[in-house]
């Protein structure tokens, strides 16, 4: 089995921690903050090592790195031209560049290399992507994505680094081909240039719209995917019990004497099993580790995410 160190001990940080412990494939911890890194590791039995130590250490074989954004690709170009498999922390990195580096150095080590784009470990998106792929909701026409908080307040990324790419993610593996045209717009309102809100619009060939807004100065917890197609819709509301977490509704539209005639549907709620996704993210790169098999999140995935980030961020500085 694959054997982890986890750098970065801080609030996302310490969930890994847990995690592969529970797994059993942790063996060492990292963090700037020693004391932080000390107390982490005496909790879940594993010693806590520099970052020079954790590359030396031949017995590590894998590393989960929750670092800043800035750090993604130093880190993880450092790691595996160690020989260590890397599991990053979303974004991959902040350049489409990067993350081909990345990419590139993964192949020629022969390494894995898996991006923490967290929902798609999630069972309701996982049953919404099979419906999607068993044709129930028809053809594609309109995606929206809402995350909405009132959240921790970034200092080094704005709210669509941070936020957005789990929803981009999403976006883009339900569509399945990437937007032609893109859209976004945002604003500061406590930091200037970080921005704590952004809207996101996407035009997919055939016509097919996308729409990402994420916040974190919002007054209520708002996680919500809305999928339309020409056969039916569904909704994935990551705050509702897991029993109606995914609702597909059958509605349909019909031609009656030439006018269009909607006919709503009550809900159907889709049967989830209880799953953590974090652990079902953790537990799916320490398998890729030991098997070789393409992590469903791999480089490539991680690179269409950074390089579509990287289009929304363009325009929003530009306002084109």
């Amino acid at each position: 089995m694959a054997q982890v160190a986890v750098i970065g001990c801080g609030h996302w940080g310490k969930n890994l921690v847990r995690n592969f412990a529970g797994l059993g494939a942790l063996t060492a911890v990292c963090d700037a903050d020693a004391a932080q890194a000390e107390r982490l590791g005496a909790e879940h039995g594993a010693p806590a090592l520099s970052w020079d130590a954790v590359l030396g250490d031949i017995a590590i074989n894998a590393v989960a790195i929750a670092a800043p954004a800035p750090l993604h690709h130093p880190l993880g170009r450092q790691a595996l031209r160690a020989g260590k498999h890397v599991f990053m922390e979303k974004p991959l990195a902040l350049t489409a560049g990067q993350a081909q580096d990345l990419i590139a150095v993964s192949r020629e080590k022969g390494r894995t290399l898996m991006v923490g784009h967290l929902l798609h470990y999630h069972p309701a998106f996982v049953a919404l992507k099979g419906l999607v792929a068993a044709g129930r909701l028809g053809t594609l026409r309109y995606v929206h994505s809402r995350r909405l908080s009132t959240g921790q307040v970034r200092a080094e990324e704005d709210v669509l680094w941070s936020f957005a790419p789990h929803d981009l993610s999403m976006v883009l593996a339900l569509m399945g081909a990437e937007p032609g045209d893109v859209k976004a717009r945002g604003a500061a309102y406590i930091t200037p240039g970080i921005a704590d809100y952004a809207d996101v619009r996407m035009t997919f060939p055939g016509g097919a719209v996308a729409k990402v807004s994420v916040s974190w100065l919002y007054p209520e917890k708002e996680h919500r995917l809305v999928v339309v197609g020409d056969g039916g819709m569904a909704v994935f509301d990551d705050t509702r019990p897991l029993e109606h977490k995914l609702a597909l509704y059958a509605h349909r539209v019909e031609e009656r004497a030439g006018r269009p005639i909607l006919h709503k549907a009550v809900p159907e709620y889709i049967a989830l099993e209880a799953a953590e996704p974090l652990r079902a993210e953790c537990a799916h790169f320490l398998h890729c580790v030991d098997t070789g098999q393409a992590p469903v999140t791999d480089g490539q995935e991680g690179l269409r995410v950074v390089r579509l980030l990287g289009r929304a961020q363009a325009s929003m500085e530009s306002g084109v």
